[in-house]
């Protein structure tokens, strides 16, 4: 009987260390398992400058959402933008790709438009402005195009 005891003991611990390990990684991870609270825009860049599913979106400085996919369609880059259900993106708003430093990652900037229309869940963004190519530039400078 008392063998029992402690197996179930044991078993009971590891089920419950399961559990923490699989909410810590969710957590983690930023995951959604339920959905969230969360609408998608698309926005269509020529280039895209490297951007990945999972890197974010940024309004001001502040983190607001991310990438949800990234797909190629007509020979540009499409990006499908993940964000929270209460913030509300003007149609004329400019979506550009940034890097954090000089070679750091990347991410995608939405400067506020001033227009009264909104976009709609699964609406998208008409201006963008695609990543600026750092070698292009310092070949240009190099040989004096600049």
């Amino acid at each position: 009987m008392k063998k029992f005891s402690i197996e179930m003991t044991v078993g009971l611990f590891m089920v419950a260390g399961i559990i923490c390990l699989g909410y810590l990684s969710i957590r983690l991870g930023k995951l959604e398992v339920m959905g969230g609270n969360s609408y998608e825009i698309t926005a269509v860049f020529s280039n895209s400058g490297g951007i990945k599913t999972g890197s974010s979106v940024v309004i001001a400085g502040v983190d607001v959402g991310t990438v949800k996919e990234v797909t190629l369609s007509d020979y540009q880059a499409r990006l499908v933008l993940s964000l929270p259900m209460d913030l509300k993106v003007q149609e004329d708003a400019i979506a550009s790709v940034k890097t954090k430093g000089l070679i750091g990652e990347k991410y995608v900037e939405i400067t506020p438009g001033g227009s009264e229309d909104i976009i709609k869940p699964g609406g998208r963004l008409r201006e963008t402005q695609p990543a600026i190519d750092l070698e292009q530039l310092i070949s240009g400078f190099v040989f004096g195009k600049i």
